[in-house]
């Protein structure tokens, strides 16, 4: 899986209509995700670090909501952007899942050791267990 990293809001128009997770790695304002929204309407998720995630509006996060999109709080660690534009979440993850889901391990306990072997927070790891 591959989550598109935006470092301004320059990127949110060059972005492809069919973008699921955004990371955005500035403090975005509420017309800067309303325009991510209209740009990629497929999305599913956005991606704000911990210390963005306190500026959002709660009409926004409302909104967010409404349209079936998922305000995810987290980081991507050890991402370089002038490498790749996208944060890709290694196959093992999903292998290992697929896993414990097979072994029927409960979903608290998957999300809490895949947070404590990735370097993923809480709350994607708990949107990853949802959504695959």
């Amino acid at each position: 899986m591959k989550i598109r990293v935006v470092s301004s809001r320059d990127e949110i128009n060059t972005l492809n209509p069919n973008e699921k997770i955004v990371h955005l790695a500035f403090r975005p304002s509420n017309q800067d995700i309303f325009s991510l929204v209209i740009r990629c309407p497929e999305v599913k998720a956005l991606h704000i670090p911990s210390s963005y995630m306190r500026t959002v509006s709660r009409s926004t996060k409302m909104y967010l909501k409404m349209q079936g999109i998922e305000l995810i709080e987290g980081d991507v660690w050890g991402h370089r952007k002038d490498i790749n534009e996208y944060y890709e979440i290694p196959q093992e993850v999903f292998d290992r899942l697929k896993q414990w889901r097979t072994d029927k391990m409960q979903e608290k306990d998957i999300i809490e050791k895949l947070t404590r072997e990735t370097r993923l927070g809480p709350d994607f790891v708990s949107f990853l267990v949802k959504n695959n």
